[in-house]
C-alpha cells in the first residue's frame, strides 16, 4: 500500500488535472471528505461544480450516484420504494439513489423542502426509515450537494438544520484566464471524466481517514478554537454563534487539513485556513456590519488572536 503522502498527491494531481485553476478548491473538497463530512458547492450553472463531484467519486473508488433534483421530486424517488413482485408473493424493496456511497444531489435548492428534508436523517444517521423500517447506508456514505444561487428562478432555501449537516460549503467561481484557455485547448473535461482511474480502495480510504484523525492536537491550539466559537456566540459578530457539534465538525476538518500538509499536529493556520468554508454557512452576520458571513468570519480570524 502506498505512503500517506504519496496517496495525497496522487490524488491532488489528478483532480488538479480536471479542475484547472482551483487547485485551493480541490484541496478543501479533498480535506471533507477525508474529514467524513459532507459537502456543499454553491456556484452559477457551468462552471464545473457536477464535473468535480464525478471526479471526486472516481478518484475516491466510490459507488456513485446523480439524482437532479426538480421541483416535482419526491423523497420516495431519492430513498426507494417497495413493489409487490408476483413471483414471490410479497413486497420487495426497490432501493434509490440514495443508497450510494458518493450521492451527487444536483442543484438541490431546486427541490421542495419536503424533499430536501429527507436528505437530514441520511446524512446525519447515514441512515434512512422507510416504510417503518430503518435501513442502514452503505459505509462511507456521502452528499455533495451543488446548488445554484438564490437569485435564480425556481430555488428555494436551505433550511438551517439540513445546512448544519455539511461540513463545508465551499464556491468555485469562475477560471482565470490562462485556466480557461487551457480548458478551451484541451480535451473535453466529460470525456476526461471517463479516463479517470480509481485512486483508492476501501483500505486505502480508511488509511487516510483514520491518519487524519490521529494528528495530534495541543491544548493551545484548542484554546485557539474555543476562543473562535466563543467569539460567534457574543453577539458582537452573529446572530447566533456556532453550536458544539459545528465546533466538532471544525476540528474534524482542520485535523484533515493538517495531514495535507504534511503534519502530525494541528497548527492555529491550519483552523484558519478552513473556518471560513465550514463556518460561514452556520452563520449570519448582524445586519449592521455591512458585511457577508465569509467576510464576517474572516473579520474575525483576523480580530482573534492566538494566546
Amino acid at each position: 500500500m502506498q505512503s500517506t503522502p504519496t496517496m495525497i498527491s496522487s490524488l491532488l494531481s489528478q483532480l488538479n488535472t480536471v479542475m484547472a485553476g482551483k487547485s485551493l478548491q480541490v484541496r478543501d473538497c479533498v480535506t471533507c471528505l477525508l474529514a467524513g463530512g459532507h459537502l456543499l458547492i454553491e456556484d452559477r450553472p457551468g462552471v464545473g461544480k457536477t464535473t468535480l463531484a464525478q471526479a471526486l467519486a472516481r478518484s475516491f473508488g466510490l459507488a456513485f450516484s446523480r439524482v437532479q433534483f426538480t421541483s416535482d421530486l419526491m423523497p420516495s424517488d431519492l430513498l426507494g420504494i417497495s413493489i409487490f413482485e408476483r413471483a414471490s408473493q410479497s413486497l420487495v424493496f426497490h432501493p434509490g439513489p440514495l443508497f450510494a456511497q458518493l450521492l451527487l444531489a444536483d442543484e438541490i435548492n431546486r427541490a421542495s423542502p419536503r424533499t430536501q428534508s429527507a436528505l437530514l436523517e441520511a446524512m446525519e444517521e447515514q441512515q434512512v426509515s422507510v416504510e417503518g423500517q430503518t435501513r442502514p447506508l452503505p459505509r462511507p456514505f456521502f452528499v455533495i450537494a451543488t446548488q445554484n444561487p438564490h437569485d435564480q428562478v425556481g430555488t428555494h432555501l436551505l433550511p438551517e438544520s439540513q445546512l448544519d449537516r455539511f461540513l463545508m460549503r465551499i464556491r468555485l467561481g469562475y477560471p482565470d484566464r490562462a485556466a480557461e484557455r487551457s480548458l478551451l485547448r484541451g480535451q473535453d473535461r466529460r470525456g476526461l471524466l471517463q479516463s479517470l482511474p480509481a485512486l483508492l480502495d476501501a483500505a486505502a480510504f480508511a488509511q487516510l481517514q483514520a491518519a487524519a484523525q490521529a494528528v495530534q492536537v495541543s491544548d493551545a491550539v484548542l484554546d485557539y478554537l474555543q476562543d473562535l466559537v466563543e467569539a460567534t456566540r457574543d453577539g458582537r459578530w452573529f446572530l447566533q454563534g456556532l453550536s458544539p457539534r459545528a465546533a466538532l465538525a471544525i476540528l474534524r476538518a482542520a485535523k484533515a487539513h493538517a495531514l495535507l500538509e504534511g503534519r502530525d499536529y494541528l497548527a492555529p493556520d491550519d483552523i484558519a485556513a478552513i473556518l471560513p468554508q465550514t463556518a460561514a454557512h452556520r452563520l449570519t452576520p448582524l445586519p449592521a456590519s455591512g458585511r457577508g458571513a465569509i467576510e464576517q468570519v474572516q473579520a474575525l480570524l483576523a480580530a482573534t488572536a492566538l494566546r
